[in-house]
């Protein structure tokens, strides 16, 4: 099917008018087939990202989390939308506060019980400008939006959020990494499909699809340079999420570190620094450290120790991507290239860059591959001086504005509240994780993905962004907040991995109890594993 073909299948019309309750009997069935459908995603994604590399290195359980994973998360926030839709209502916040600069931040995460159970001390908030407004999703327009999908993860959750956050039928066009997945796809979404809200299209259509007349938006993930071409062939709107360089700001303790402490933050950043071969959108890239931190030195031994030691390996795929190593390693004279596993398989190495300066090739350039740098700034030794001149350094020398974590522990945060929410308020990124891995932002339905306050004639990290399922407007970014003792995903042993990346997205499908509970009591048994690689 061509892509005008494609435009003239779909009745936006029809879909626009469907009801609540038919809408949300629609959700169910497209949940009810990713269930069904998760394992063969799970076997095309790591298939394909194996046959790049060489090796049967990913498993189907992080396919499956990689792809149904996200997909069910959004689903899952639809349902909960269109259940309160049917009653006339619309979600409700947890809470509002009024910040600087005419913002308010609202309390989306979590709502629902059993979120609430997995969240533990997490909470998520939508940084608003001006007065906070809903719109019923039911109450927009008729239109078409056309979706250009990511090729690191074919996990359209764009296409959901178009579909039931903006009330638009759909043409989707995967990347040519993603061409099997999305056959998949398309049984999954086949309600869609035959009420003429959804339809694919193959990678080829590409350019007739951004240059279709009538379309409403063209939603598009990936690299920054695509969607400028995109932009200028476009005859509407582009929503662009693309890349950049996302620092962690390791903010100096009134207190030491433990040790253990050390070592769980440094397998936080360097398990996110290896998922999906580094080509995560959001994940951390350079570390933003005191120069007069006494414990810098040891959290850069105990990152060097995580990537070579004490997590598994993972394979680089993502095509291109290998001369882009290159040219890091060509720029950046303190580069260290780290075996991981003995360097047993393929494309597994991992670059560590400790010490680069404030104007160097890694503080301009995105990896998108398993690199790590680390810059220290010439700061005291305390949380207002550091993040006064991180806050600065970020946001007028560090490439894009996409995702940014802190670190900072709880006596600290305690201590310098106030100044830590004054440094989120004043970073311009669009996606903020304290204590937990920006990805997780992206990954919640009640959250927002993209750039922050970047301009359609000069964005790096894209424009705009694809809506939150409380159908808040004029989002200027989306804060996570966590302990700083909580659990993350740590790459430290294969088989209980698995089972975690299988288990979380089987729950995330449907919510049971008995997902729940497998997925709960297989944590505890895989918490007494020992290292398996």
């Amino acid at each position: 099917m061509t892509a005008q073909e494609a435009y003239d299948y779909l009745d936006p019309k029809a879909w626009a008018q469907t009801s609540a309750i038919e809408k949300l009997a629609l959700i169910e069935e497209v949940q009810k087939n990713l269930s069904q459908y998760a394992e063969d995603l799970g076997i095309a994604d790591a298939k394909m990202k194996n046959d790049y590399i060489g090796t049967e290195i990913y498993t189907k359980g992080f396919g499956i989390a990689g792809t149904a994973g996200p997909i069910a998360g959004m689903l899952m926030g639809s349902h909960h939308l269109y259940e309160k839709l049917v009653n006339g209502e619309m979600l409700q916040p947890v809470s509002t506060k009024k910040l600087d600069g005419g913002i308010t931040a609202i309390q989306t995460w979590p709502v629902f019980p059993k979120d609430k159970m997995l969240a533990g001390k997490q909470k998520g908030y939508l940084h608003v400008k001006g007065e906070p407004t809903q719109i019923n999703p039911l109450e927009k327009p008729a239109g078409v939006i056309a979706i250009s999908g990511a090729g690191n993860y074919s996990s359209s959750v764009e296409m959901v959020k178009a579909l039931f956050y903006e009330n638009k039928a759909v043409i989707h066009k995967p990347h040519q990494n993603n061409v099997e997945t999305d056959h998949i796809w398309a049984k999954i979404f086949q309600p869609l499909i035959d009420r003429k809200a959804l339809v694919f299209i193959e990678p080829e259509e590409a350019r007739a699809m951004t240059s279709l007349d009538g379309l409403h938006a063209i939603y598009f993930t990936g690299s920054t340079g695509v969607a400028h071409a995109i932009q200028n062939n476009a005859k509407a709107p582009v929503v662009a999420e693309c890349g950049g360089n996302n620092p962690l700001l390791v903010i100096p303790g009134i207190r030491p570190w433990t040790e253990k402490e050390i070592k769980h933050q440094a397998l936080q950043v360097v398990s996110v620094g290896k998922m999906n071969g580094g080509a995560v959108c959001g994940r951390v890239q350079t570390i933003i450290t005191s120069k007069n931190w006494p414990q810098r030195e040891q959290f850069l031994d105990a990152v060097r120790k995580a990537i070579k030691d004490d997590t598994y390996a993972v394979g680089t795929y993502y095509p291109g991507v290998e001369d882009t190593k290159k040219a890091f390693l060509e720029n950046q004279p303190t580069a260290e290239v780290l075996k991981v596993e003995n360097g047993k398989y393929p494309t597994t190495d991992f670059v560590f860059i400790p010490n680069v300066k404030e104007d160097d090739f890694a503080v301009t350039n995105e990896a998108f591959c398993q690199i790590i740098s680390e810059l220290p700034l010439d700061t005291e030794n305390n949380a207002d001086d550091y993040l006064t001149k991180a806050t600065t350094f970020c946001n007028k020398k560090l490439l894009g504005s996409l995702g940014l974590m802190i670190l900072v522990d709880n006596d600290t945060m305690k201590a310098n509240e106030e100044r830590v929410h004054q440094a989120i308020n004043e970073l311009n990124y669009g996606g903020i994780a304290v204590n937990t891995i920006p990805p997780n932002v992206f990954m919640s339905a009640y959250l927002t993905w993209g750039g922050c306050n970047e301009t359609t004639e000069d964005f790096v990290s894209g424009v705009g962004n694809f809506g939150n399922a409380h159908q808040y407007e004029n989002v200027v970014k989306s804060v996570l907040i966590d302990d700083f003792n909580s659990q993350g995903m740590l790459m430290t042993n294969k088989k209980m991995m698995e089972h975690l990346f299988t288990n979380s997205a089987y729950f995330a499908i449907d919510n049971s109890w008995g997902h729940f509970a497998k997925m709960v009591g297989q944590m505890v048994v895989d918490n007494f594993k020992k290292k398996d690689f």
